[in-house]
């Protein structure tokens, strides 16, 4: 009697895992924050229910918080260690697309050096106590141990990449990490703008034979000067734009009066470098308002 024929099931194999996903689970299981980069070392696009920041993110895919979302949608605070996320259905479409992988450096207590060119280098080497260095297409990201605020462009060619930051992951590196040192953190303390006067090239001449307001009283210049400086400070955005059409006001004003001096244009160029414009930005804005009024 001839036994019944046994038939055994033979599994399917496992799909193979995108280099990069595999890549970002290695360092997921270090403790480092890590994401999906497409072409342009950009992260990927909002999701549909993360779209417009609905979720409550703010502009430029940068929210105030880890996303809860189950895509990639908001930079680095998208950036997890957990496995079960990274080789999600969604996440390994996403890893199947990338270009490069990042990594959240707060998130794991890192602060990365970002060195764009080669004096960055130069300067990082005579400024700098040395710590693991990566090259770049460009430069090197100098890692140091110690997470702290991010700012681009705190000198020429150097971006700190910390907190609330990304940046790529491009090999392990050589040299040993070491402590966030104080000069780093230096970098990143944004000084109070420097308030100096405006040359007296820029106030506006008396015209000849009328030094002082006809038709102002010094209590009413001094009234409009106060609401220009309160409309500069008021600037939620558009500071720029704000400061222009300031000026242009104050100076379609007073402008041909001789009752303007380099007091009160100050005290205009003080207001609007308080909200981060530069002296230029502020000698730019006033010469083109006098170009318009023909000044």
């Amino acid at each position: 009697m001839t036994q019944p024929t046994t038939i055994r099931r033979v599994p399917s194999p496992r799909p193979r895992l995108p280099e990069p996903l595999r890549t970002a689970l290695t360092l997921a299981a270090t403790d480092v924050p890590v994401l999906p980069l497409r072409v342009g070392k950009v992260p990927f696009g909002n999701c549909r229910t993360c779209a417009d920041n609905a979720c409550g993110g703010r502009p430029n895919m940068k929210s105030a918080g880890p996303c809860r979302c189950p895509g990639v949608c908001h930079a680095w605070a998208a950036a997890t260690t957990d496995p079960a996320v990274l080789a999600s259905p969604a996440w390994t479409t996403a890893w199947r697309r990338a270009a490069a992988i990042a990594y959240h450096p707060g998130g794991a207590g890192l602060t990365v050096v970002d060195l764009d060119d080669a004096a960055a280098v130069a300067w990082a080497r005579k400024n700098l106590p040395a710590t693991r260095a990566v090259e770049t297409t460009r430069g090197e990201h100098w890692i140091y141990r110690g997470a702290m605020t991010s700012r681009n462009a705190v000198r020429p060619g150097v971006d700190i990449k910390s907190a609330m930051s990304y940046a790529r992951y491009l090999g392990p590196g050589t040299g040993a990490m070491t402590a966030l040192p104080d000069t780093v953190r230096a970098l990143a303390v944004k000084e109070p703008p420097t308030v100096r006067p405006a040359p007296h090239a820029v106030a506006v001449p008396a015209p000849p034979g009328n030094g002082q307001c006809l038709h102002r009283t010094p209590a009413y210049l001094d009234r409009g000067i106060a609401m220009a400086e309160q409309r500069i400070t008021a600037a939620s955005s558009a500071v720029h734009a704000t400061v222009y059409r300031t000026f242009l006001a104050v100076l379609s004003t007073h402008g041909r009066c001789g009752c303007l001096t380099d007091a009160h244009v100050a005290r205009l160029f003080t207001a609007a470098q308080a909200k981060g414009e530069t002296l230029r930005h502020c000698t730019d804005a006033w010469t083109n308002a006098r170009t318009r009024l023909g000044l």
